[in-house]
Parts: C-alpha cells; sequence; structure tokens
C-alpha cells in the first residue's frame, strides 16, 4: 500500500530532533493545522528509526545534527524501516554538499528552520503530492530582514478572547466549547494569531499578548 493520509484524511508525521521545546512547538504548531497529525516524536536517530518502522507515518521531519550514527545513516535508517514514507530535513545547516547528499540518498525536501509555517504546511504537502521543496536560510539566500511582528494590540476582541482561554491551558476542543464554536475554527483562530505575533507556540503566543504577566 502506497504511503498517503489515514482514513481521517490525516497527513500522519513523525518528528525527529534532539531540541525538545524546538520540537514539541513544531508538533503543536503542526496540530494548528487541518489535515496533519503528529503520530510521534523522536529525540534521536535511532529513536526515529525505531518510531518509523513502529508507526509508519506518512512523512518523517529530520534533523540533522543529533545523536546517533549521523543524517545519512538516520534517513537510511528510517527509509528502511518505513519504505513509503516521505523524508523531509528540517534542520539549522545550509552546506550545499550536505543537502545533496541527502537528496540524492532520498530526501524529498531541505528545510532551514527559519522557515515561515506556511511554508513549510506547503512542503509536507508537496513532499505528500510528490514534489521536492527547498529553502535555504535567509542569509544563504539573500533575501531582505523578516518582517517584524504585529503587537499584540492588534488582535481582535475575539481572538483575545480566545487567547485568555489558551492561557488557562485549555485544548482546542474546550476552547471551541467555551465559545460555542468549532474546532477547525479555533484553528483558524489560532492560525491568524501566530502570524500577527510572530509566535512559535502556544506560550509564546501568550506571553506575546499578555507580556505584563508571567506564564
Amino acid at each position: 500500500m502506497s504511503a498517503g493520509p489515514d482514513d481521517s484524511g490525516d497527513i500522519r508525521v513523525l518528528a525527529v530532533d534532539d531540541h525538545r521545546l524546538l520540537r514539541e512547538a513544531l508538533c503543536e504548531l503542526l496540530e494548528m493545522y487541518d489535515g496533519l497529525t503528529v503520530v510521534a516524536q523522536a529525540d534521536d536517530g535511532p529513536s526515529g528509526v525505531r518510531l518509523a518502522g513502529l508507526h509508519r507515518p506518512d512523512l518523517v521531519l529530520l534533523d540533522v545534527e543529533m545523536p546517533g550514527p549521523g543524517p545519512l545513516a538516520n534517513l537510511r535508517g528510517i527509509r528502511q524501516a518505513a519504505p513509503e514514507a516521505r523524508v523531509v530535513i528540517l534542520t539549522m545547516h545550509d552546506d550545499r554538499q550536505l543537502i545533496d547528499s541527502l537528496l540524492s540518498a532520498g530526501a524529498v525536501g531541505y528545510l532551514h528552520k527559519e522557515v515561515d509555517r506556511e511554508v513549510l504546511v506547503s512542503a509536507i504537502r508537496s513532499a505528500m503530492a510528490g514534489g521536492t521543496t527547498m529553502f535555504l536560510s535567509r542569509k544563504a539566500s539573500g533575501a531582505g530582514p523578516e518582517r517584524r511582528p504585529a503587537p499584540a494590540d492588534t488582535l481582535t476582541l475575539r481572538e483575545r478572547e480566545l487567547m485568555e482561554l489558551v492561557a488557562q491551558s485549555m485544548s482546542n476542543r474546550q476552547i471551541g466549547s467555551r465559545l460555542g464554536i468549532t474546532e477547525g475554527t479555533v484553528k483558524r483562530h489560532l492560525r491568524n494569531i501566530f502570524d500577527k505575533l510572530g509566535a512559535t507556540s502556544r506560550l509564546d503566543a501568550v506571553n506575546r499578548t499578555f507580556p505584563s504577566r508571567r506564564y
């Protein structure tokens, strides 16, 4: 059976990165998008290979610099454990030789970690459709300065109301129930909030929305 979304239509993602906070923020971000489900997280190459074999994800987001045998060995191990999974490299490295070697070994995307969230999600969907996405750092690509995030006072009253509930550690489902909206609408509000604030996680968004509080 070929790799692809599960019966619910979701793309099943495995995230492999040894930076716990970054990995958890990444997974939290992906779960905000309809059609994406994180099925597992791993903090090193061997764990990534084991979980790839266990969960058979549709797509693996793989860091380069982690404990273990090295990026090429990790990539080959994952492809052997889950042959139908697409593998997208998500890293801080822009080394051209490394990029070429990983793409030659079967990776279908190479993204620098400063990539915008919409580009990341687009790359995941493109990989599942058979495409390849490359995104190098702004320094490497010669891009201009990053857009300054908008301040929290640009949030609408509804968005601030929603963030009050996020600050209470409510789930998307609980927030939807409290506000009388669907879980999908909650996710869309959160995406808009993240875009306005330049936030990378729910906690980051809360701290940017309520800078005078401590969370």
